[in-house]
């Protein structure tokens, strides 16, 4: 069981890079990248609400889980 991380995903259909997502999002790349590759343990409620805002998605657009 896992939680599937697919940031990169909706990244490339918005035609964005990860550092502009970490500017706008006011996250430090290193973290947006430890989100991206799915190593992060946990995740704030505000920066995933950032992050949908600013690629205009929804939560389950970026998290999947897969048993």
């Amino acid at each position: 069981m896992a939680i599937i991380v697919n940031l990169d995903v909706m990244l490339a259909k918005r035609k964005m890079s990860l550092s502009e997502l970490a500017e706008k999002v006011d996250i430090t790349l290193s973290n947006l990248s430890i989100l991206k590759t799915g190593k992060a343990k946990a995740i704030r409620f505000s920066t995933l609400e950032k992050i949908c805002e600013v690629l205009q998605c929804q939560p389950g657009d970026i998290l999947e889980f897969s048993a």
